[in-house]
């Protein structure tokens, strides 16, 4: 029997794929004899609005370091990492030296405990991601999710990203697990140190009953994400519509020899969790080695970060000096 022919996208199907949101990071939730292959994506979106300091030709200016005593603009490779250790002292650490303090690479969340969600103060909540499970995990990726729902807990977990390792918590609202990392404990002020009292319990009762008086007048029945609205961002906005529309200020910045990086992470996210739980393939390729949903791509379109991985990962020496033109031709004189 004749094999028929794929099916041709459109190219409302291709620019959907294209855009895609990629993956952070991917790997395994494990504790007992579970095993769950997930990949993390981030939760927030970057600014909405930015500006770029710039001349008044349009010229993007660049961030250069200069010697303090002697007013002598410093290279990359004269810029070195100082442990601060009095008013003018530092201890000299390379970033080779660096590299042998972190943790074991691994592809593992590690979920040691399970504890009470309304035990955990938001105030340790750093930043929020989506999991979302492999195409053949999603009955186990329902199972845990259901669990930790109806038992109202939170799994705490280490994971290594970015030779880093994080403290994250993990929990479920209608279905879907997210994950927030965590700040750790000697990061976190508290209320003590600020100087607030230890107890502010003792309070007038006419008082209190004419502020929840004043807060029943204004109850709603459900909070609604639409009123998280910026609006300075929305005038902003406004102002260089109008500039544009009279041809005001408006400048052309030259082309750079490189491009910089979008965050198109967050594009339609709850699709691509919906069609995972839903256990439609992913587009971009399954959970594997890290690269979960990363198209192959040559040196020339990574960014130095990635760079510097690959180089640290072939054994290039100096690579910690190198700019992004050093490593792409140092990777590609490596094969």
């Amino acid at each position: 029997m004749a094999r028929k022919p794929p099916k041709q996208k459109n190219d409302s199907e291709r620019n959907q794929e294209a855009h895609q949101p990629r993956p952070f990071w991917s790997g395994i939730i494990a504790f007992g004899l579970v095993s769950l292959p997930v990949s993390l994506f981030p939760a927030n979106r970057g600014r909405p609005v930015t500006l770029s300091m710039s001349d008044d030709q349009g010229n993007r200016l660049r961030r250069r370091y200069f010697n303090g005593g002697r007013d002598h603009m410093l290279e990359r490779e004269d810029i070195v990492r100082g442990y601060p250790i009095g008013d003018d002292q530092f201890v000299l650490v390379e970033d080779e030296e660096l590299e042998s303090l972190a943790p074991e690479k691994s592809r593992e969340i590690d979920l040691r405990r399970f504890v009470p969600v309304d035990d955990i103060n938001p105030v340790f909540f750093e930043r929020g991601y989506y999991l979302a499970p492999d195409s053949d995990a999603t009955k186990a990726y329902r199972l845990l999710a259901k669990a930790l729902e109806e038992e109202q807990r939170a799994g705490i977990a280490t994971f290594v990203m970015r030779d880093r390792e994080y403290l994250i918590a993990i929990m479920s609202e209608k279905g879907i697990l997210r994950a927030e990392t965590l700040r750790f404990h000697d990061e976190v002020r508290s209320p003590q140190e600020v100087g607030l009292p230890d107890d502010l319990n003792a309070a007038d009762k006419q008082q209190v009953k004419r502020i929840r008086s004043a807060m029943k007048a204004r109850y709603t029945k459900t909070f609604d994400p639409d009123w998280l609205v910026e609006d300075q961002v929305q005038q902003l906005r406004a102002l260089v519509e109008r500039k544009l529309a009279q041809h005001r200020d408006v400048v052309a910045e030259e082309p750079e020899a490189e491009e910089a990086e979008t965050d198109d992470n967050v594009v339609d996210l709850m699709q691509v969790l919906k069609e995972r739980l839903q256990g439609q393939p992913n587009q971009r390729g399954s959970a594997n080695g890290g690269q979960v949903g990363r198209k192959t791509t040559g040196p020339d379109e990574l960014s130095r970060e990635e760079l510097y991985e690959q180089a640290r990962e072939k054994g290039i020496r100096g690579r910690s000096k190198m700019n992004k033109q050093d490593l792409v031709e140092a990777l590609k004189k490596a094969g």
